[in-house]
């Protein structure tokens, strides 16, 4: 589904698009464009060192990414797979979970507002620090 994704976005294989490229491409077949896409989704590295670790710089590790979450999102809609991301109100989207048993929803980076209060800054603190001052 993946490589049926691809050719329908690009009109090309990764190596049809690839031969024109100067040098070697480290991702020369589909099924090494959808491991690079699903091995950064897991792991999670910074595009640094996702580029180090599959022999590309940062800026290619980013575009070859994006390009292929656009392929993956596109092979899950066809699989019929990919949930629904916007409902127009509160019933829609109640209809749409009426089967679900358990709902996790993950609010770890929701943004709160700052208590004016001290002892509540206190009790709120993310443990983040400023940078250090730079050394004379």
């Amino acid at each position: 589904m993946f490589t049926t994704s691809y050719l329908n976005l690009y009109g090309k294989s990764v190596a049809q698009r690839q031969a024109g490229i100067e040098g070697t491409s480290s991702l020369a077949s589909e099924e090494e464009f959808l491991f690079f896409t699903l091995f950064r989704l897991k792991a999670g590295f910074t595009y640094d060192l996702l580029g180090l670790g599959c022999g590309i710089d940062a800026a290619n590790a980013k575009r070859n990414q994006e390009l292929g979450l656009r392929v993956l999102e596109q092979s899950l809609a066809i699989a019929g797979c990919l949930p629904k991301r916007e409902f127009k109100d509160a019933a829609e989207f109640a209809e749409y979970l009426k089967n679900e048993k358990t709902l996790i929803f993950d609010g770890t980076e929701q943004r709160t507002q700052r208590p004016s209060d001290e002892g509540a800054q206190k009790e709120n603190y993310s443990g983040k620090k400023n940078a250090p001052p730079p050394k004379p």
